[in-house]
């Protein structure tokens, strides 16, 4: 296999570290051209020392003045970049063949967009990409003819599970739909009068996986699946009422596909990223990911639910949103970034997320998407009725 050079948007998060650590298992197979991340200097620092980037990327430029005068004293010829410009730039280096998008939330939309339209193999984790912007990004892919790979493990799972050259037509490939495995999050059996006194910490301790706090509240709330039935949506090419939502607490089946004999295909392992990661890397070949084989003994039994909608208002909305098209999913990912902020910094209740991208729904209606300027255009909206439905509430 020949060596492949990447690029790492959101080297120093959860996906940027399991993505490093595969790496470094397989020297021969991965150069690091471009290592990305916000402002967790010291990281980067030691990450630029151990895999000798020819670039790095930080948010601003005190930091990227600090970086290259750590470098430059370590010995490292690594240019120093900040800002948003430069992730673009970073995931359109001509000698770049894979970028891995994982810079959480809206940021990431650009330089994963530029990626997709630069006609590089992606290794797709930023989901917001496909939610706020799904025809414009999937219109790059093609016109491109850039390699979309999933990273999320139930997105990766369903692309494991469905036929090798599966294309986008269900009926043509016997598929009859997708089913998206959650865990539950950390109040699947909380009482309903207790979530509203739940804090920040509680839903961020996670049961199975270890995450971002941003994308561990998503969890809680189930908005991290709504998002994913969203990005399925757009991944597959398959319509809202074909993806079914199925809780499953131990997090060992990541997905499932149903076809239309009856069958039903899944994709099992420890809750582990660097699995998909691995495989994402590697297709249509498999590597080591340094993860331990699932020992299907010791998990001995598994549990499926159907979600309680009552417990988890946001995958309603995002199924609202979905169904309403165009705008409406920038809309909802928008309102839900201010919201979960918002808890995150004690400034609203956990039963205040759903209510305030609700609100954004309510307000602004769902148009159509044609440019990346639309899609922003729509954030934006959206984020500012958040704050303004979020300054609105009672202390």
């Amino acid at each position: 296999m020949p060596l492949q050079n990447l690029t790492v948007l959101g080297s120093t998060g959860s996906i940027g570290l399991s993505t490093l650590d595969v790496v470094r298992r397989h020297p021969d197979r991965y150069r690091i051209v471009a290592l990305c991340a916000h402002r967790q200097l010291d990281r980067l620092y030691a990450q630029c020392l151990e895999f000798r980037p020819s670039h790095a990327v930080v948010g601003d430029a005190g930091l990227a003045a600090e970086l290259a005068t750590r470098l430059a004293g370590a010995g490292l010829s690594t240019r120093v970049a900040h800002g948003p410009q430069a992730l673009v730039d970073m995931a359109t280096l001509p000698e770049v063949d894979a970028v891995m998008a994982a810079i959480v939330g809206a940021a990431g939309l650009p330089s994963a967009l530029a990626a997709a339209r630069a006609g590089k193999k992606v290794l797709l984790a930023n989901k917001e990409a496909l939610v706020m912007a799904g025809p414009i990004f999937m219109a790059a892919v093609r016109d491109s003819g850039a390699t979309l790979l999933p990273i999320d493990s139930e997105h990766n799972a369903i692309f494991q599970s469905l036929p090798h050259d599966y294309r986008g037509d269900l009926a043509a490939s016997g598929v009859h739909s997708l089913l998206l495995t959650a865990s539950g999050g950390p109040f699947r059996c909380t009482p309903l009068d207790a979530l509203a006194g739940v804090t920040p910490d509680e839903a961020c301790a996670h049961p199975n996986w270890s995450m971002g706090r941003k994308i561990s509240v998503d969890s809680a709330t189930m908005m991290n699946k709504g998002l994913e039935v969203i990005e399925a949506h757009w991944l597959f090419n398959v319509p809202p009422a074909q993806i079914e939502v199925v809780i499953h607490p131990q997090s060992v089946i990541h997905s499932l596909v149903r076809y239309v004999d009856g069958s039903v295909l899944a994709q099992l392992g420890n809750p582990d990223m660097r699995t998909p990661i691995a495989h994402a890397l590697a297709y249509p070949q498999r590597i080591d990911a340094g993860v331990a084989p699932l020992d299907l003994f010791a998990v001995a039994s598994l549990h499926f639910e159907r979600p309680d909608l009552q417990r988890f208002p946001c995958l309603a909305l995002a199924y609202r949103a979905l169904r309403a098209g165009g705008s409406a999913p920038a809309i909802l990912n928008a309102a839900n970034e201010i919201a979960v902020q918002a808890f995150l910094d004690g400034a609203i209740a956990f039963g205040d997320i759903p209510r305030v991208i609700a609100r954004a729904l309510d307000r602004l209606p769902a148009g159509p998407l044609h440019s990346l300027d639309e899609v922003l255009a729509a954030d934006g909206a959206a984020r500012e009725i958040a704050r303004q439905t979020i300054a609105a509430l009672p202390a």
